[in-house]
């Protein structure tokens, strides 16, 4: 058996953040309408459905942690995917959703109803 170095910890837990951020209904629901194209804060307020403070807070996350970026035009921030990977992470996992996702719906060790606000402990 290997042994798990501090590094490799370390390396682990940034990956853990990293699908911590995908693992938000709200965010994955902006991502996949990120999907078509640039969308305004507005817009992604119709998609969630929720207020804009809430969305803007999963923006920001998205942003921070280099999901999305933004431009400013005029009053409006638009926002889109960060680059071609963020695409290919969402495509491949949607494949790999649909291939599974009886398995996924009948697991019980991950519960939906645990889902929290950027910065909240879950």
């Amino acid at each position: 058996m290997a042994t798990v170095t501090k590094q490799d910890t370390e390396k682990l837990a940034l990956a853990s953040k990293f699908f911590r951020a995908l693992g938000d209904l709200s965010r994955l629901k902006m991502l996949d309408a990120l999907l078509d194209g640039e969308k305004n804060v507005g817009e992604l307020v119709e998609v969630v459905g929720s207020s804009q403070g809430r969305v803007s807070n999963h923006l920001a996350c998205l942003k921070q942690c280099g999901f999305v970026d933004a431009r400013r035009d005029g009053k409006y921030i638009y926002y889109r995917l960060a680059d071609g990977q963020v695409r290919q992470l969402l495509e491949v996992s949607q494949q790999m959703i649909a291939r599974n996702a009886e398995r996924i719906w009948a697991c019980t060790r991950v519960d939906m109803s645990q889902e929290s606000e950027p910065g909240e402990q879950q």
